[in-house]
């Protein structure tokens, strides 16, 4: 079995401390570069975030901005990473799960492998996969899931993806992947094939090996 893995609110936890500051940032490069104050700048990175599944899509799209220079400027790792917990459970969790693991993220290529370093899983990561490597086409745009799939040689039948986000799993299911949700909600999708609520579940579900 081959386990892709979302990263944020998936792996750890990045809606208490870690989001609100990539989105504090993003304000910033906004007003900054842009030359928008604040409200604007706010209105401007929710309405691109909504639009386009990502702020970055919307920037680069009408602004003519540099991907590379806007995610570097919003995910300052010197800054993120003392608010990412370390879980000394996690490395026993994805060790315990028979066959290959990928991070498959949204977030920037180097923001996703501090991250999976900082957690201490990294060895048992067999490639991440971020923005940069999906050709900045967020989930749920099927591109990046098709390169991911090409890059690591994986057919879409023998893999399960684990994401907290519903709707990045409805493509993922029309690929032909099992689908693990994390979430309290207690009604799923259909395109869901379990729910979760904690990622320790993953070894209690009858998924196919």
């Amino acid at each position: 079995m081959n386990w892709l893995f979302d990263l944020d609110e998936t792996l750890h936890h990045a809606g208490h401390a870690v989001f609100p500051r990539i989105s504090q940032r993003m304000t910033d490069y906004i007003v900054r570069y842009l030359g928008y104050d604040l409200q604007q700048a706010n209105l401007l990175r929710t309405h691109y975030w909504r639009r386009y599944g990502a702020t970055l899509g919307g920037l680069v799209r009408h602004h003519h901005v540099s991907a590379d220079h806007f995610l570097r400027f919003t995910h300052d790792m010197d800054e993120l990473l003392p608010w990412i917990n370390y879980s000394n459970r996690l490395p026993q969790l994805l060790r315990s799960l028979p066959g290959r693991k990928w991070v498959f993220s949204n977030g920037p290529q180097h923001y996703v492998e501090a991250i999976t370093a900082h957690l201490g899983i990294g060895h048992l990561i067999s490639r991440c996969y971020g923005m940069e490597a999906l050709d900045y086409q967020p989930k749920p745009h099927s591109s990046g899931y098709h390169r991911v799939l090409r890059d690591a040689g994986l057919a879409a039948g023998n893999c399960v993806m684990i994401e907290d986000t519903a709707a990045n799993l409805r493509t993922a299911k029309r690929l032909g992947m099992q689908t693990v949700w994390i979430s309290p909600t207690l009604r799923k999708p259909s395109w869901v094939d379990w729910r979760i609520t904690d990622l320790r579940q993953l070894a209690t579900l009858p998924l196919g090996r």
